[in-house]
């Protein structure tokens, strides 16, 4: 079983740092089932980097599929594919392809994520 700071880092690489829902999730499973949380921890790393694609083509793809959920957690993917290499210019076309099967909605919290996430380093 890992500590709250093992835990923690892998985000930290990824995002540039943990989201609170990550921390609770994290602070909660070590409290209460550290194995469980070891288990989920192990399939997120397993499903997160496949061998078949580098880091910015997973996390773009991540981007797409919460895109067309309209989720907020395409942010931290968002984030994460531009850690990784990923241009305004590739976000924006997977928030196209989003567009193409959720509409609007998608594109539209895909514009206010890539504006914000790129508008910090100005």
């Amino acid at each position: 079983m890992g500590t709250k700071t093992e835990y923690e880092k892998p985000y930290e690489d990824l995002i540039g740092f943990v989201p609170p829902r990550i921390q609770n999730r994290i602070r909660l499973g070590l409290e209460v089932d550290p194995e469980l949380l070891a288990q989920t921890e192990q399939i997120r790393k397993t499903a997160m980097y496949p061998k078949c694609f580098d880091v910015k083509t997973a996390q773009l793809m991540l981007v797409g599929i919460l895109l067309a959920n309209v989720a907020p957690g395409a942010e931290f993917h968002a984030r994460a594919a531009k850690r990784s290499g990923a241009t305004k210019e590739e976000l924006h076309a997977v928030a196209g392809l989003a567009f193409l099967f959720r509409g609007l909605p998608a594109f539209n919290l895909a514009s206010e994520i890539i504006n914000k996430i790129f508008d910090e380093d100005n």
